[in-house]
């Protein structure tokens, strides 16, 4: 990388900065504006072309891997089979409905290059569908399908487009083999995720280091995607994995490592995905095919996005059906809307050899296919959640009922830890008695604000230094409250996400201990 170039894109990311900055703050959506800013700027701006080597190996492994670190594996656990029928299915199907379509359209396209595209654009990103949605409220359940959809498609569309690329350079194409290809890929990618995510979930919690643990974990990704890829298996699915198994083991590491770790992922997903999301606005200058009149290339594009479009919901609502736990239509009709592509889809098009017939045909439509889907879909997904009236009212008030419950059985297991320390039938010094009542008073006034959160309820009630004493029965008293937490997140009665929130109390609580 030349100077130059480097200045554009630092160019690049201070403006995105600038803009995702100021959508924040007005509470707007910053991918799209992002998208619409690039688009303004492209032909004023510095040619920046899109580097599919620096988005599918410097921009995906950290974004997978935070993503699934974010994520609850229990929830997903309940809804793998929409999972698998989303990021499996439906990327096959949207491959196979796009390239005919694409082959009946474009006669003069190879039926190879034709199934590379609809390959290509098979995958959503749902990162514009997933940051709407929670600000809006959406549901639980269907953020969750939308996540696990995004962590997984990837690993099918990258393995569906390297047989398209074999078959277009000449490879003898086989039905079978294509299925070995996709089987050795996925099963590969998981024992090697399985294999780094036991070796990283041992040595992390005995480094006891918050800065070594969080610049290992900021390691992990690349090494994990690179890994996996070196022996051609799917580097997404081992990220993934990786990220999914240590997610679930954060409550094992010390508190300064979690602390330190929320605003480590926190930063680098705001900045890669604003950088990236500008990225593909300004694209718009280096995708337009020579070949072709405006009103051609305005028909295909026009006719692959509402192609795309449609076989998401010709896909999502006949399989809602067969769910044994049938969602409500609107769900369906949200998570069918949910089809915003990304940054994927534009790399693995960049990355199509120049010698590749249609090459530029594919990168124009893949581009027109992302941008369309950003920005109809995208600016739309608001009006239709307000529209459908989908709210996760209801799941908040049974979070807020559930977290008062878990900290009022945690805070009891904290006195019984201090009760075991201090035993109230015992005569304790003047000192250890004024810090136990200290401990009773702040642990009583937790439990109080926890139950005042739904609006009614009340709570239950020497040579060390006192803040020596309180320290050490106060540490005690936090251990036996995560380990409660954590049980009762692992018997299904809280969910991840009350269990974050309530270790992150406690870890900030402990941080003060500490100072």
């Amino acid at each position: 990388m030349n100077a130059e170039l480097a200045l554009h894109l630092l160019l690049v990311a201070a403006g995105a900065l600038v803009v995702a900055g100021v959508s924040r703050r007005k509470g707007w959506p910053a991918p799209l504006l992002l998208v619409l800013a690039g688009l303004l700027v492209s032909p004023l701006a510095p040619e920046v072309t899109l580097d599919s080597d620096l988005v599918l190996l410097v921009f995906l492994p950290p974004l997978l891997f935070s993503a699934a670190l974010d994520s609850s594996y229990l929830r997903l656990r309940d809804v793998k089979r929409s999972v698998a029928l989303l990021s499996v299915g439906l990327v096959l199907f949207t491959m196979v409905v796009v390239g005919y379509t694409v082959h009946l359209l474009i006669p003069a396209l190879p039926m190879p290059a034709a199934f590379a595209l609809g390959a290509i654009i098979a995958p959503p990103d749902a990162v514009a569908a997933v940051a709407v949605g929670r600000r809006l409220g959406l549901p639980r359940r269907a953020l969750t399908i939308l996540v696990g959809e995004s962590l997984f498609n990837d690993a099918t569309a990258l393995t569906a487009y390297r047989v398209a690329l074999g078959a277009a350079a000449g490879a003898t194409f086989s039905l079978l083999g294509a299925v070995g290809q996709f089987l050795y890929a996925s099963v590969a990618g998981v024992l090697i995720g399985v294999a780094l995510a036991v070796v990283t979930g041992w040595v992390l919690p005995r480094l006891r280091d918050p800065l070594v643990e969080n610049t290992i974990m900021l390691l992990i990704p690349f090494g994990a995607y690179i890994a996996a890829e070196l022996v051609h298996a799917s580097g997404v699915i081992s990220v993934v994995i990786v990220g999914l198994y240590l997610g679930s083991r954060m409550h094992r590491q010390g508190f300064g490592t979690r602390l330190v770790a929320s605003g480590v992922w926190k930063i680098v997903d705001f900045v890669l995905e604003t950088i990236v999301f500008a990225l593909i606005g300004l694209q718009l200058t280096h995708v337009m095919p020579t070949d072709y009149s405006g009103w051609e290339l305005t028909l295909y594009a026009v006719v692959i996005f509402l192609v795309t479009v449609a076989a998401r919901f010709v896909w999502v609502l006949p399989v809602s059906l067969l769910q044994r736990d049938r969602p409500p239509i609107a769900h369906v009709v949200i998570v069918g809307w949910a089809g915003m592509r990304g940054v994927v889809s534009l790399a693995a098009a960049f990355a199509i050899p120049a010698a590749f017939t249609g090459a530029d045909l594919v990168v124009f439509l893949t581009f027109t296919t992302v941008i369309g889907t950003l920005l109809v879909q995208g600016l739309t997904f608001p009006t239709l959640i307000r529209k459908l009236k989908v709210s996760s009212e209801q799941e908040n008030f049974e979070d807020d009922l559930a977290e008062a419950a878990a900290k009022q059985a945690a805070i009891q297991a904290g006195l019984d830890i201090l009760n075991e320390r201090v035993p109230p039938d015992e005569e304790p010094d003047e000192i250890t008695a004024d810090v136990v009542g200290q401990l009773r008073q702040k642990t009583e006034r937790r439990a109080l604000t926890a139950w005042e959160r739904l609006g009614g309820g009340t709570g239950q009630g020497g040579s060390e230094t006192p803040s020596a004493i309180y320290r050490r029965l106060r540490s005690d008293m936090l251990t036996a409250e995560r380990e409660m937490f954590v049980r009762l997140r692992d018997e299904r009665r809280i969910d991840d996400e009350v269990l974050r929130r309530m270790m992150a109390e406690l870890d900030f609580e402990e941080a003060i201990l500490e100072r």
